[in-house]
């Protein structure tokens, strides 16, 4: 009996492959995907495949290739074979591998293990209406032992045939490394297409065959591919049968990833483009945290955590088989906490982008600033950090601080919010600032509780709301001393005093 077994003497040889179709732009599902792939190969020493599935050129792009790409690079899962590295079983896109599957495709006929479907959908449904069955039952195996007379005639036809896998006529049962042992009853999965009419191969049979060719160990995939396993299966005992595999690999199916309303996350669904959380502010290493808890942990009470922790701890066996739920509030909540844990200059340096896009900044890098812009960003940032959940907060944040006086303009928010006595408090305010010599935050802060607070008697929680409103034009920002302190005195008066002519008008 042909043993199919795989058998590691070394956790180090164990080969996982990340094998995505460029269709679209990446979601967190595809990356989850990635991560436990890669953190599995990193756990154990073994290595990461990375190939491209790109063999449906109706729905292939090259622009959704470029952001797969882009997506691991800027998350730094990286890997030790394939796409762009290279590598022993070069190429690595399965539309440069058709000779490859034409070899295989023939060692598979010879040993009687494809065969001719010549078929038609209606004639597959009329059978089966005749029989008194569902006409939509699907294929019946009907031409699995066709005379080579029946095979003549039907090409004389002009007919072309496909060639389908013979599944076995036991049953199939395997071990999931998630889920435990799984069987699939004899007969529940039909004969099944490997190659077209038109001689391309089907997916069904390039994903297993590259697999083999590539020594792969391990196939870690979503919940969704759970039902082609046995086919899978099925044909790989068929390609050790040949000689073109000489193991089964172990399969583990991971969990959806669940979105509102408790319902399968859609790529289309805002929350699942990485590029979107990307925008919205997500840093890679809260991302990755996040990411990584759609299905395993590192203990029941810890949630953040560092890369290397996850690879350190990692093992495909301790995830879970149930569904997992795409919380956006608590994903922000990680990522704050891994803001909070960066160094403060690389925080700084990691804002730019954002106050670029949102145009309150013109250069791409800290760098290329004027002067003055890395000043305020350099005093400025280390305001915000502890309060930041996402990076993209920081135009709202902090783009006051950059914006000229004349260009500040009154929230609505901030402006309903201003008492009766807002004008009293921002003449208080500026007569302080102007007689004040010490312009620091302790002596912005010294002066003005004592024209407002003590000097108007207005309660400390209320008395400093008109002046932030002035400087910032926000309800809230960052600590107002300090801020205005960056600002420095003259611009600070320039905004007290507008403010105060606009509510005088």
């Amino acid at each position: 009996m042909t043993d199919y077994a795989l058998n590691l003497k070394d956790p180090r040889e164990t080969r996982v492959r990340f094998c995505p179709s460029p269709t679209g732009t990446p979601h967190v599902g595809l990356i989850r995907t990635a991560l436990f792939n890669w953190a599995y190969a990193r756990h154990t020493g073994g290595k990461l495949i990375f190939r491209i599935e790109d063999t449906d050129a109706a729905r292939d792009s090259e622009e959704s290739f470029n952001q797969v790409l882009d997506s691991l690079h800027w998350l730094g899962i990286e890997w030790d074979e394939g796409v762009g590295v290279g590598g022993p079983h070069e190429p690595y896109r399965q539309s440069q591998r058709m000779d490859k599957y034409a070899e295989v495709v023939e060692k598979l006929k010879e040993g009687g293990y494809v065969y001719e479907d010549f078929s038609t959908p209606e004639e597959v449904e009329a059978r089966h209406k005749a029989k008194g069955e569902d006409p939509k039952l699907g294929y019946d195996n009907f031409d699995r032992d066709l005379s080579e007379e029946q095979k003549a005639a039907y090409r004389a036809e002009g007919r072309e045939p496909v060639l389908r896998l013979r599944m076995p006529d036991e049953d199939i049962t395997f071990t999931d490394l998630v889920r435990g042992e799984i069987t699939f009853r004899a007969g529940s999965v039909p004969d099944f297409v490997v190659v077209r009419a038109n001689g391309k191969p089907l997916y069904t049979l390039v994903n297993p065959v590259d697999d083999a060719l590539m020594g792969i160990t391990h196939v870690l995939r979503g919940e969704d591919l759970l039902s082609s396993t046995p086919r899978q299966i099925a044909l790989y005992r068929a390609l050790v049968e040949v000689g073109v595999a000489s193991f089964i690999p172990e399969f583990g199916h991971l969990p959806y990833v669940m979105g509102q309303g408790n319902k399968k996350l859609s790529k289309r669904d805002p929350e699942s483009n990485l590029f979107l959380l990307r925008d919205a502010g997500f840093i890679k290493e809260g991302l990755l945290n996040y990411l990584s808890l759609l299905g395993w942990s590192l203990s029941s009470d810890q949630d953040v955590f560092s890369i290397d922790d996850l690879v350190a701890n990692f093992d495909i066996k301790d995830v879970l088989g149930n569904p997992a739920r795409f919380d956006v509030k608590k994903a922000e909540a990680i990522n704050g906490s891994h803001v909070r844990l960066l160094d403060a200059e690389d925080f700084r340096n990691r804002l730019v982008p954002y106050l670029r896009t949102a145009g309150i900044l013109s250069a791409e890098t800290f760098e290329a600033l004027t002067a003055r812009e890395q000043e305020i960003l350099t005093a400025a940032a280390p305001l915000t950090q502890e309060r930041m959940q996402l990076l993209g907060e920081a135009p709202q944040l902090l783009g006051f601080l950059f914006k000229k006086d004349e260009e500040i303009v009154v929230a609505e928010d901030a402006a309903k919010q201003l008492k009766e006595s807002a004008p009293q408090v921002l003449e208080a305010a500026i007569s302080s600032v102007e007689s004040l010599e010490d312009f620091t935050a302790e002596g912005i802060q010294s002066a003005l509780r004592e024209s407002i607070v003590d000097g108007l008697g207005i309660k400390p929680r209320l008395a400093f709301g008109p002046v932030r409103t002035a400087i910032s034009g926000e309800r809230i920002s960052p600590p107002l001393f300090e801020s205005m302190e960056i600002l420095g005195k003259e611009s600070s008066l320039i905004r007290l005093r507008a403010l105060l002519i606009q509510l005088q008008a």
